[in-house]
């Protein structure tokens, strides 16, 4: 089982990571301003901001199987009308797909880890499908820029498509019914309520956070490194060492964690994300953006295993899919509501402000999951 959730999460992650860099360029050359790319971005995350909880209760009820099927069905075919149709509607109607297919994906596989996960192994099963996911965000944007510096557009997402109608047979092996009793009909209120825990309430800020700060890295840093001369290929490998960055960190992480502490290492992974912006602002040179995309990828290598396994772990046993599910929609506000924000930014202030603005508001919000001096924090497996 655990070999299936593997190649499926390396596949939905290549997928990602191919189109989403792609998307920015693709539309800045049909003409989109920086506030309509931002809009583009976040569409992504509309649907996932409203279906994420509702996709970690089908999981609980009803198995894995058929939402990830439904969700990598979905993912194809939004990857398929921009190769069919390259005008910039498509682009629009091919973000909303993917959010909404992902969305099922991502709950469902790591709802299948955790199930399947020994109680003291789980922190190295989550560490584990966090570093497969990372080698995707090192491959995925490596080929997206020798496509687009080779060829065009299209063939980024004929690639993306070719590799969801892959998943098919893989998908087919994962659990049905889980075989729990599930849960009574539970109200929003009551989902929202599992936030009264305080451990859980800052791990989802933090990874929050994070998440939405790669996105915008995703978004505006292509069409910053183009403005300055840098070249497609050159742009996809700067984002990919980012990618090596998330898994170099992962060898640590666990003796991170015991020395330190959960919240420590969230905040620690903030303030280097927020560290990174502001040092992209002030660099045009490629290795220094390569040394700042570097210190992005420490941070948000560290933070969303740790969040994987909080949110797992603080969440009733017939309810885990439904508190993935929560910490999903919490990244999926920060997705949405972040290049809305950033767009108006740079439509403002001009790109380079959307740099500036966001090392200062990241820095800012590594305040909201301060560690409290009379909170401790839970012990956590090593995966070591």
């Amino acid at each position: 089982m655990f070999k299936y959730v593997m190649i499926l999460g390396f596949s939905f992650q290549i997928i990602l990571n191919m189109s989403r860099p792609s998307i920015s360029l693709y539309a800045s050359s049909l003409g989109a301003t920086p506030l309509t790319i931002g809009i583009l971005t976040s569409c992504y995350a509309i649907l996932p901001l409203f279906l994420a909880i509702r996709a970690g209760k089908i999981a609980d009820a009803i198995g894995n199987r058929l939402p990830v099927l439904l969700g990598m069905s979905t993912l194809g075919m939004g990857m398929l009308l921009p190769w069919l149709f390259p005008e910039l509607w498509s682009l629009f109607a091919s973000q909303l797909l993917a959010g909404f297919g992902s969305v099922f994906v991502a709950v469902s596989l790591q709802n299948v880890l955790g199930n399947h996960a020994p109680d003291e192994k789980r922190d190295a099963y989550y560490s584990q499908f966090s570093t497969v996911n990372s080698l995707a965000a090192v491959a995925g944007p490596a080929l997206a820029g020798y496509f687009l510096q080779h060829t065009t557009y299209t063939v980024v997402f004929a690639t993306a498509t070719i590799v969801a109608a892959s998943t098919f047979l893989f998908s087919l092996k994962l659990p049905g019914a889980s075989g729990r009793e599930p849960a009574a009909t539970i109200k929003l209120s009551e989902s929202l309520g599992l936030l009264q825990s305080k451990l859980l309430r800052k791990a989802l800020i933090g990874n929050a956070l994070a998440l939405y700060s790669r996105d915008i890295f995703t978004a505006y840093f292509p069409l910053y490194a183009v403005d300055h001369g840098i070249s497609n290929s050159a742009i996809g490998w700067i984002l990919s060492i980012q990618g090596i960055a998330m898994v170099a960190v992962r060898f640590f992480l666990p003796r991170l964690i015991h020395v330190y502490n959960h919240q420590v290492v969230l905040i620690g992974s903030i303030i280097a994300a927020g560290i990174a912006f502001l040092g992209v602002g002030f660099s045009q040179h490629y290795l220094w953006l390569g040394f700042w995309s570097i210190i992005m990828g420490f941070g948000l290598g560290c933070g969303q295993p740790i969040s994987m396994t909080v949110a797992y772990n603080s969440s009733p046993r017939s309810r885990t899919g439904e508190v993935l599910g929560l910490r999903l929609a919490a990244n999926r506000l920060s997705q949405l509501a972040a290049p809305l924000f950033f767009g108006f930014v740079g439509a403002s202030l001009g790109l380079l402000s959307v740099f500036y603005v966001s090392g200062i508001f990241l820095l800012g919000g590594s305040w909201l999951i301060r560690e409290d001096k009379e909170q401790v924090d839970e012990p956590t497996a090593s995966s070591g």
